[in-house]
C-alpha cells in the first residue's frame, strides 16, 4: 500500500509540472472512454493511474496544491481505504455538505483561470455545465489536450478486438429494420442527422458484438444516421473477417468506415439538424457536431429507449437463458454449503467454481462483470473486488455475498445471493430478511401503466425504511441482451435527479430488483433478481402491469427468519422458493435435489 501511495504521488508531482508548463490551473480526469462508457478498457484507465482508486465511477480533479475525488455511495468505503495515504482527498457525491464538482470549481477558480481536461473524454452534459458556470466568471475552458500522456509512457494498448455478427434469429430483427424505427424517431424530433457514439447503442442498431471492453461485447465505434444513409465506424485492421463485415453491412445498407475518420465526417456532415445524447457523446465531438449547424441535443436517444424494450426473440432466448445460469448458481450454493470447513475455499476459488459451472452452459461466452464475491465486512463494499494479494479465506461463519453474471449467445444474466456459511448474528439475520421482504415485495407490486422507477423504488425499500435503514444505491437498472450489464433509460430509484428525463415502464423492459443492507466493518447483504415488466389487466382505471421473474435462486433459508416478516411477505416467499425447486430441480443431480427441496420447503 505505501509503494502505490508512492506511486500515485509521484504520478501527481508529474502531472501537476506539466499542467505548470501549460498554464492549466485545475486538471479534470473522469472515469471514461470517448464513448461516454460506464465501464472502459486499461487504455481509458486515467483516473486510477493518478489517483489508485479502482472503482469503474469517479473523476479526479487536480491542482497544485491538492487533489480530490468525487464518487457515488457504492465506492465510499473502498474509495476511502484505496486513497489513504495519497493525498487525495474523497468528496462523498450526495452527502449532506459535500460539494457537488461544479460548486467546487465555481467556488474555488478565479478570473483568468483555466480548467483543463481531454474533451474526448468529457461528456457534452458535464462541458457545457462548465462553460454555463465558469465561462461567465472569464475563467478558459482548455478541452484539446490528454496531459496524462505526457506521463503515463507506458499506457497499454488502444482496444481493437474482433467484432462478430449476431444472426437475425437471435437478435429478432434484422438492422435494416431497426434502422427504419430509428429513422421514424429522428423525423418525429425534426432531425435529418444523428450522430450515435455509445457503444452498446452501436452494437444494438447494427447487430454486431465485440471485445474492445471487459466482460462487454462492444466495439469502439460511431455510427451516423440520415433519411437515406447509414455509416459505422470501425478500426479496420481489428476486422479479422474484414470481407465478410463489410459485406454484411452493405446488405443491411450501411456503409463501412475508418473510426478515426468519424470526426472530419462529423464535421463536413451537410444535415442541418443532428441529433446527438449529451449524456454520451463527448464535448469535443459536440463541439464539432454544431459548427455551422443546429444541433437536437437531447439527455437520451431513441436507439436506447428502442434496445430497452426486449422483443418476443429476445425475451424467450433470455427466458430461457436465465434458467440455465440459475441451475448454475443453484448448484453452486449446493457445493460450497456442503464444502464450507472441509476444505480451503476463499473469496477468489468461490468466484472460480462459479465461473467454471457457467462455463459448462453451451451458450457461455464470457463473465458479464468480474464476480463480486466479499466474505464479511468485505461485502460491505458494494463493488468489492477480491485479488491474489487481498483476499479472505471463508470460515464456517457469517455471509459471503457473491454478485455475478455470465453472457450468453442468448441473454446477459445478473444475479446476487448472500450465502450463510454457519453461525450467523440475530442482526445478521434480522438484516437479511429485510433485504428478502423487500426485493419480495418489487416483484410482487402491480402498477398503473405511466409508472417509472421513482414511483416504485419505495416497494423495494419500504421494509428498510420503516426500520430506518437504507442502502446508497438504486434499487435497479435494465440489462442487456447479449450486451452491457447496466443499461437504460428506466431504472429503480427514488432520488430526484434534476434535468434527467423520466422513463416509463414498457411491458418487455427488463429490469433488476436488489435491495440491500450495508454496514461497515461488518457486513453486506444484497439479493438481486432480473424481472421483466409484462401488462396486468386492463379495465375502467386503466392499464396495469406487473414483472415476471426470470432469475430462480432460492433464498437462503438458514437466513431468513418468518418472524420479522408479514404473513403476506411469508407466503411470497413459500411461493418463490416453491417455484425454484419446480423449474431447477429437474437438472440438478439426486443430492443436490434432495439438499434443494430441504432448503425450499
Amino acid at each position: 500500500m505505501k509503494m502505490k501511495c508512492q506511486e500515485v504521488q509521484e504520478h501527481l508531482r508529474l502531472l501537476r509540472k506539466i499542467m505548470a508548463e501549460r498554464k492549466v490551473d485545475y486538471y479534470l480526469i473522469p472515469t471514461a472512454d470517448f464513448h461516454g462508457s460506464e465501464y472502459v478498457s486499461d487504455y481509458f484507465k486515467v483516473r486510477e493511474y493518478f489517483s489508485g482508486f479502482t472503482g469503474s465511477a469517479g473523476t479526479l480533479l487536480v491542482w497544485q496544491e491538492g487533489a480530490a475525488l468525487w464518487t457515488d455511495g457504492r465506492y465510499f468505503i473502498q474509495a476511502a481505504r484505496e486513497l489513504e495515504g495519497t493525498g487525495v482527498v474523497l468528496m462523498k457525491m450526495r452527502e449532506e455538505g459535500v460539494p457537488t464538482l461544479e460548486q467546487y470549481l465555481e467556488e474555488h477558480m478565479k478570473a483568468g483561470m483555466t480548467l483543463g481536461f481531454d474533451g474526448r473524454v468529457v461528456t457534452a452534459s458535464e462541458g457545457l455545465a462548465f462553460e454555463k458556470k465558469l465561462v461567465p466568471k472569464e475563467i478558459t475552458l482548455r478541452y484539446d489536450e490528454d496531459l496524462s500522456e505526457k506521463v503515463w509512457t507506458d499506457r497499454p494498448a488502444f482496444p481493437a478486438g474482433d467484432i462478430w455478427v449476431l444472426p437475425e434469429e437471435t437478435a429478432g430483427e434484422s438492422a435494416a429494420e431497426k434502422m427504419q424505427k430509428v429513422r421514424a424517431e429522428m423525423e418525429k424530433k425534426g432531425a435529418d442527422g444523428f450522430f450515435l457514439t455509445k457503444l452498446d447503442d452501436i452494437m444494438w442498431l447494427c447487430n454486431l458484438r465485440g471485445c474492445d471492453v471487459e466482460c462487454n461485447p462492444v466495439a469502439m465505434s460511431y455510427a451516423y444516421v440520415t433519411g437515406e444513409e447509414a455509416f459505422l465506424f470501425l478500426q479496420k485492421e481489428a476486422l479479422k473477417q474484414y470481407a465478410e463485415i463489410e459485406a454484411y453491412l452493405a446488405g443491411q445498407q450501411i456503409r463501412l468506415r475508418e473510426y478515426g475518420e468519424a470526426a472530419e465526417f462529423l464535421k463536413n456532415a451537410t444535415e442541418k439538424k443532428i441529433l446527438l445524447d449529451r449524456r454520451y457523446c463527448s464535448y469535443a465531438m459536440y463541439k464539432l457536431a454544431g459548427t455551422g449547424r443546429e444541433t437536437v441535443a437531447e439527455n437520451s436517444d431513441p436507439v436506447e429507449r428502442l434496445k430497452a424494450v426486449k422483443n418476443p426473440v429476445e425475451l424467450a432466448n433470455m427466458e430461457r437463458i436465465y434458467l440455465k445460469d440459475s441451475v448454475a448458481l443453484t448448484k453452486f450454493l449446493f457445493w460450497l454449503k456442503t464444502n464450507i470447513g472441509k476444505t480451503e475455499i476463499t473469496e477468489i476459488s468461490a468466484a472460480d467454481k462459479l465461473e467454471e459451472l457457467r462455463r459448462e452452459i453451451p451458450e457461455f461466452l464470457d463473465l458479464s462483470f468480474p464476480t463480486i464475491a466479499g466474505y464479511g465486512s468485505n461485502a460491505a463494499m458494494m463493488h468489492y473486488e477480491a485479488t491474489p494479494e487481498n483476499h479472505a479465506v471463508l470460515k464456517p461463519e457469517g455471509f459471503l455475498l457473491v454478485d455475478s453474471g455470465g453472457q450468453y449467445l442468448g441473454g446477459t444474466t445478473d444475479v446476487t445471493r448472500t450465502i450463510s456459511l454457519g453461525a450467523l448474528t440475530e442482526e445478521e439475520r434480522y438484516h437479511y430478511t429485510l433485504v428478502a421482504a423487500g426485493m419480495l415485495q418489487m416483484t410482487n407490486t402491480r402498477f398503473l401503466y405511466g409508472c417509472t422507477g421513482r414511483n416504485l423504488d419505495i416497494q423495494a425499500r419500504e421494509p428498510l425504511w420503516e426500520k430506518g435503514l437504507d442502502y446508497k444505491c438504486g434499487t435497479g437498472h435494465g440489462v442487456g441482451y447479449i450486451l452491457n450489464v447496466h443499461e437504460g433509460p428506466h431504472s429503480l430509484r427514488w432520488q430526484y435527479n434534476p434535468g434527467a428525463e423520466e422513463t416509463v415502464f414498457e411491458e418487455g423492459m427488463d429490469v433488476t430488483n436488489e435491495p440491500g443492507v450495508y454496514i461497515e466493518g461488518k457486513h453486506g447483504i444484497r439479493i438481486e433478481n432480473v424481472m421483466v415488466a409484462k401488462k396486468a389487466e386492463k379495465n375502467e382505471y386503466g392499464q396495469f402491469m406487473k414483472f415476471d421473474t426470470l432469475t430462480w435462486v432460492p433464498l437462503d433459508r438458514d437466513a431468513l427468519e418468518e418472524k420479522y416478516l408479514s404473513e403476506r411477505q411469508r407466503e411470497w416467499a413459500r411461493i418463490y422458493q416453491k417455484m425454484v425447486y419446480e423449474k431447477v430441480s429437474p437438472f440438478l443431480t439426486e443430492e443436490e435435489r434432495e439438499w434443494l427441496r430441504r432448503e425450499t420447503e
